[in-house]
């Protein structure tokens, strides 16, 4: 796997600001982080059952079945940088606003919400699995973070979902 040769690196504080989700992988590889959070997703999701996807950590916060639209929402998001990051030189990636998407998820279910990522995360890997090792190092930008890598936006995904994995596996210990 190329992915093995690239990035074998811990955390600097640069790193950290251009991805603010970086701490949580602890010094774990990105790609197998990412190519098994399909399969912890499921289990969470048959743990919450029906009624316990409308839990949350607290009042105000989203519940499991708004985190797992907001997952979603972010592989589409992130299928598309990927794809434009390898497409273009000097790509610039294009911010949302969470919270805004977030206004629809009423509309959906988790269990959908849940293939949805599933189908969209197998086609990234499989994405990523196959992009040469010079791919990781390809340079694009963040209005809001700055110049960094491919190599970086694969490191987002994956600390992107052990935080929200935590949370739902924190909503599923306070209903047990």
């Amino acid at each position: 796997m190329e992915y093995d040769t690239v990035c074998k690196k811990s955390c600097t504080e640069v790193e950290l600001a251009m991805n603010p989700y970086a701490s949580f992988l602890g010094g774990r590889q990105p790609l197998p982080v990412i190519a098994e959070t399909s399969e912890r997703l499921r289990a969470i999701l048959e743990a919450l059952g029906d009624e316990g996807v409308e839990r949350s950590l607290a009042p105000g916060k989203w519940s499991a079945r708004q985190i797992l639209c907001h997952l979603a929402d972010c592989e589409i998001a992130f299928a598309f940088r990927l794809r434009q990051a390898l497409a273009e030189d000097h790509y610039v990636i294009q911010p949302f606003d969470q919270d805004g998407w977030a206004r629809n998820y009423g509309a959906y279910d988790a269990r959908q919400a849940c293939a949805v990522f599933a189908a969209l995360r197998k086609w990234n890997v499989r994405l990523v699995e196959s992009v040469p090792a010079s791919a990781w190092s390809k340079r694009l930008s963040h209005p809001e973070r700055g110049e960094m890598t491919f190599q970086t936006v694969i490191e987002t995904m994956a600390g992107h979902d052990l935080n929200h994995l935590g949370q739902l596996e924190r909503i599923v210990a306070a209903a047990g």
